[in-house]
């Protein structure tokens, strides 16, 4: 039986902690849905179509990710729903720091009340990757400082184009 993981965000932008998650998530599953979120209380510097525009370009063609190991898709319903209709008893977080897991930890136990045959698996994200955020990487790109290290060639294509 195939292992399926589910691994929602809003990914506004993809980061280089979000890959580090992936990478690491591949090698306990077989697939991943990167699941996109339309309504979040976040508000989003790109709209959902052009962060999955984003995110495949950055996947498919900067990281050069295998598309049978990994789907993008968008969502506006609940995680655990999404899950159900990918038959994944899987949801992948990334943990930068303590401060992520309060809020992760609550999330994983609701998501479990509402299906408690779902798991949540919290993965950290390499040291050098732990600092990074969509935040700051946008707030960076927003004042023309160099974001290279943070993300892929796309996304930085994306970001400038945005605050041109």
């Amino acid at each position: 039986m195939k292992k399926i993981a589910i691994y929602p965000g809003t990914f506004d932008p993809i980061t280089y902690g979000h890959v580090d998650v992936i990478n690491k998530s591949l090698k306990l599953v077989d697939k991943i849905f990167v699941a996109i979120s339309e309504s979040n209380e976040k508000k989003c510097l790109f709209s959902v179509e052009e962060r999955m525009a984003i995110v495949k370009e950055a996947l498919y063609k900067d990281l050069k990710f295998k598309k049978n190991k990994i789907n993008i898709i968008s969502f506006n319903n609940l995680t655990t729903d999404i899950c159900k209709k990918f038959k994944s008893n899987i949801i992948l977080r990334g943990l930068r720091a303590v401060s992520d897991f309060e809020y992760e930890f609550q999330l994983a136990g609701m998501n479990r009340k509402l299906n408690n045959n779902i798991e949540t698996i919290f993965l950290m994200s390499d040291v050098k990757n732990q600092i990074i955020s969509s935040r700051l990487i946008k707030e960076i790109a927003e004042l023309k400082g160099n974001i290279n290290s943070f993300t892929s060639k796309s996304v930085i294509k994306a970001l400038k184009k945005k605050y041109e």
